[in-house]
């Protein structure tokens, strides 16, 4: 685990957080909306990419919000979008909204599933190698809910992605399934759902949080629905082959430290490393510490391209 080492040298090197990198200055990128077919179903997809990009990766998003909330926060005069920073690091940028999420309808049945997602995002992973011969295969993002989605498909599709970045992962020891319900709530989104997750004072300033809470009740007004809960006891981190980066805010109290540890000790890689972010919590991407949180996936999608000996 050379690379791990060397990966905390670099972090150690990353740009304060009031002090945003050259690259990440420059405009917006604009923001493209693609229809995306899997199994009959329509997937709304959302990019963003510079000139001449040297790798691309897919977002998925968590429980509650759908991608554009999430990943391209836009607030006048501040640097928030996940997207935008990616993109400034050379990286063409995708976010799926999955079923019943965003501008993705949800199914006949009205669920979703972690089995259908996992599968769903797999096709997603599929259109992209497609579209980006040149580039190899994507890196997957998952935050939250969604990097479990993102660590089934690992397990399941390991040809289809280049590696895994899982940030705010959120198992929790000996949890159990719900019963299936006959019929999906379809409950109302709340404003106080959607600033739940900005624990730190004074990480992001209240524009933000108002900008964030605005966008996520417009695009996601009605809660998504899941059951068949017991998939997720398919999560086996043994079953990871793939190059893995193990992100964790150091106050996010979602991603349990023991279960981390646990994970990445089981990743059937040795190209792994394990990043706690300083002064992050689960939504630390899009607060003070985004600077420091874009300079490690650099770091983990570069290395051996930017000196770094794996």
């Amino acid at each position: 685990m050379l690379w791990s080492v060397l990966l905390w040298g670099l972090a150690a090197l990353a740009p304060a957080a009031d002090e945003a990198p050259a690259a990440d200055k420059a405009p917006a990128a604009n923001l493209t909306r693609h229809t995306v077919m899997v199994d009959g179903h329509p997937f709304a997809v959302w990019s963003k990419t510079g000139e001449s990009p040297r790798a691309v990766m897919l977002l998925v998003h968590g429980r509650t919000w759908s991608t554009r909330p999430d990943f391209d926060l836009q607030v006048a005069g501040e640097r928030l979008s996940l997207m935008d920073g990616l993109v400034g690091k050379g990286i063409a940028v995708y976010g799926v909204d999955l079923r019943g999420y965003g501008e993705t309808p949800r199914d006949e049945s009205g669920w979703l599933t972690p089995d259908r997602a996992a599968d769903d995002v797999a096709g997603v992973l599929e259109w992209l190698r497609a579209r980006h011969r040149n580039l190899g295969s994507p890196y997957l993002f998952g935050w939250s809910y969604g990097s479990m989605v993102s660590q089934l498909v690992a397990q399941r599709h390991d040809e289809k992605l280049s590696g895994l970045i899982l940030f705010g992962y959120p198992v929790r020891p000996g949890v159990a399934s719900s019963p299936d319900s006959l019929e999906p709530l379809r409950a109302a989104t709340t404003r106080e759902a959607a600033g739940s997750d900005f624990l730190i004072p004074g990480a992001i300033s209240q524009a933000a949080i108002d900008a964030f809470i605005d966008g996520a009740l417009t695009a996601d007004p009605v809660r998504a629905d899941w059951q068949s809960l017991e998939q997720w006891r398919a999560l086996d981190a043994a079953a990871v082959n793939r190059p893995t980066l193990l992100l964790r805010g150091e106050h996010d109290p979602y991603a349990i430290p023991v279960v981390h540890a646990d994970l990445f000790a089981n990743l059937n890689t040795r190209d792994k490393a394990w990043v706690v972010i300083p002064g992050g919590d689960h939504a630390a991407f899009m607060e003070t510490p985004r600077a420091y949180f874009l300079s490690i996936i650099e770091s983990f999608v570069f290395r051996g391209r930017n000196g770094v000996e794996p």
